[in-house]
């Protein structure tokens, strides 16, 4: 169980020196692979139970499909389509959860328009909008949200000018919730630290410790020295996502189900390229497509097609960015071009194998196996619901555990910086002339750290240049650069460019301008030399120009060629591992422990045949 230890909210290089000594050291109840949106939520779900746990990930939290969704918070109004009641219902409880409790200063309700083509369509998918209230009153907190809305033509007129006068009869309204995705998983992983988590990022398994034919625990390498270790666990929580499969292969065993990639495209357009008081729903002949409004932007997508290459870094072609402007110019009264386009993102879904060939009819929901002993898969599932299968991972992992470990909390526990938020933003006035900072920016403040929003301006205190903007994305100060940097978990340039914040995706020049200040700030916080720093801005901008090469390119071989010429920065500092997450060494596809030994204290020997003939 956990040992009772001081607490710190700090996510920073000593944090994770620590984190690491104890991985190697300790013999955990619980080590969890992944620190996507549900790796971080296991880890926070387990600790919480009063569990030993580690959490690793191979490159950065959410690198993966984590920070590239549609940066919503909902039940999923379409699957009331296909009769998915218990998965819209499950959805709409966690929202609610979220707004209320667990993280109010990340999660922010959002009203959407849906147009209707005809008068009939007002009943059908009006049916549908009370049906989808209704299930969000059903929980134990309130739903957080207005109720859906009939309005006119006229009305609609007024609340959207920007749509095409024919694109309408009248329209609908009703509510979902919006979050930065990459940024809720940095506070969830910094949560689960908090709790006495030992998590580490930039750590990658390499393969899997058996006793038999159970899994002990995994070996491992730190991607930032190089260095090769063993983790010791009683179990070990499979959170992989769309790697899922490669992990199982790790341990040569046939999972009882499989997860396929779907890629996803979205696109980023400055919120003045048209007039709208909400976000949009519109209907595709696959799926529909979402105009989510995202700070001074609009976000637009998606797309929903089958993708097998590169995980890591799943392309966006010139047809997916065709295709959702095509799709949202139907209804636009002046159209969107290329030309407008600030920013492209591509993710992937990890869906569950089904019957169906198309990847937009494929499962949505969750499954947890336990394919071998000591090894706990979860699979599956959408970002909103996190929470639910984080909890029933670690109900899988407790229940092959001895003795009784209690209940999940996590429903309970609000995420750092949600206590004291809602008193904060009442004060965000008082707050912003105490420092000579725009109300406006306060708020930004506010609505990105919650209360913790106290260290960034602490920041500030010891050196007032921090205040300054970033250039080329004045939304964003030079404080949060050094603070997610020094408590935020930050190592790479990247890391606090496309995820700590959005300016790859938010900033015209895709963060180029950003890139040198954001690596020298870095630089003072992590004490990299000036070779270490030009390398990290040189592979920031190699990897934007192959993403935006990619992005011209007409399908996904041709998009996904381009767009792996640009190296990962772990092959530019020449440490250990390929651009794999999960990429095994040749010679450790499986390491088996000495049976005759006790598990906690066992003697590993290399005995797999690949390693023999090698």
């Amino acid at each position: 169980m956990a040992n009772s230890v001081s607490r710190s909210d700090k996510l920073g290089p000593q944090e994770r020196a620590a984190a690491i000594e104890s991985l190697k050291t300790k013999n955990l109840d619980v080590l969890v692979v992944g620190g996507g949106v549900v790796g971080a939520g296991a880890a926070l779900d387990a600790v919480t139970r009063g569990l030993s746990v580690g959490m690793v990930e191979a490159r950065d939290f959410a690198s993966g499909t984590s920070s590239r969704s549609s940066k919503l918070i909902h039940g999923g109004i379409r699957y009331l389509e296909q009769m998915n009641f218990s998965l819209v219902r499950e959805a709409l409880l966690e929202r609610g959860l979220l707004l209320q409790r667990l993280a109010p200063h990340l999660v922010k309700p959002i009203r959407f328009l849906y147009p209707l083509k005809n008068p009939l369509e007002r009943f059908y998918i009006g049916a549908g909008m009370l049906m989808y209230d209704l299930f969000a009153k059903t929980g134990e907190v309130k739903p957080g949200v207005p109720m859906h809305r009939h309005y006119t033509r006229s009305q609609v007129a007024k609340m959207s000018p920007g749509l095409s006068k024919n694109s309408f009869s009248g329209g609908l309204t009703y509510y979902d919730a919006g979050v930065d995705d990459a940024r809720f998983v940095a506070v969830l992983a910094r949560t689960a630290s908090f709790y006495g988590a030992h998590v580490a990022p930039r750590v990658r398994v390499e393969g899997f410790l058996k006793v038999g034919q159970r899994v002990v625990g995994a070996q491992v390498v730190d991607l930032e020295t190089g260095e090769r270790f063993e983790i010791r666990a009683k179990q070990v929580v499979n959170a992989t996502g769309v790697w899922t499969d490669d992990t199982n292969k790790m341990v040569g065993e046939r999972a009882s189900f499989r997860v396929r990639a779907s890629k996803g495209v979205h696109l980023v357009v400055p919120r003045d390229r048209f007039q709208s008081a909400s976000g949009l729903l519109l209907r595709t002949e696959k799926s529909v497509l979402f105009v989510i409004p995202n700070g001074r932007h609009w976000i637009i997508g998606t797309t929903d097609t089958d993708w097998k290459l590169d995980k890591a870094h799943p392309a966006a072609t010139a047809a997916d960015i065709d295709y959702i402007l095509k799709h949202v110019n139907e209804v636009l009264a002046v159209k969107l071009t290329r030309a407008d386009v600030e920013g492209v993102y591509a993710g992937l879904r990890p869906l569950l194998s089904g019957e169906s060939d198309e990847t937009s009819k494929l499962s949505r929901e969750h499954l947890v196996a336990h394919s071998v002993p000591g090894l706990v898969l979860i699979a599956g599932g959408k970002y909103t619901t996190y929470r639910i299968m984080a909890k029933d991972a670690i109900d899988a992992a407790a229940d092959a555990l001895d003795g009784k470990i209690p209940a999940s909390t996590t429903k309970d526990i609000p995420l750092l910086g949600a206590v004291g938020y809602k008193a904060a933003w009442n004060r965000r006035g008082k707050i912003a002339r105490a420092f000579g900072l725009h109300r406006v920016r306060i708020e930004h403040l506010l609505n990105r750290y919650g209360t913790l929003t106290d260290e960034i301006l602490d920041l500030i205190r010891q050196n007032p240049k921090l205040a300054e903007p970033m250039p080329g994305a004045d939304d964003y100060l030079q404080a949060e650069v050094t603070y997610a940097a020094t408590h935020e978990g930050a190592l790479h340039l990247d890391d606090v460019l496309a995820r700590r914040t959005r300016i790859s995706i938010e900033a015209w020049d895709r963060g180029i301008s950003a890139a040198p200040v954001a690596a020298r700030l870095m630089a003072d916080a992590l004490g990299w030399d000036e070779e270490r720093t030009q390398r990290e801005i040189d592979t920031y901008v190699e990897r934007v120009a192959a993403e935006i090469a990619s992005q011209e390119q007409p399908d996904d071989e041709s998009a996904d060629r381009i767009r792996l010429e640009a190296p990962d920065i772990d092959s530019v500092l020449g440490h250990a591992g390929d651009n794999t997450p999960f990429g095994t060494a040749p010679a450790l596809p499986m390491i088996e422990v000495d049976e005759t030994a006790d598990v906690e204290a066992a003697t590993v020997k290399a005995e797999s045949k690949d390693a023999q003939k090698s």
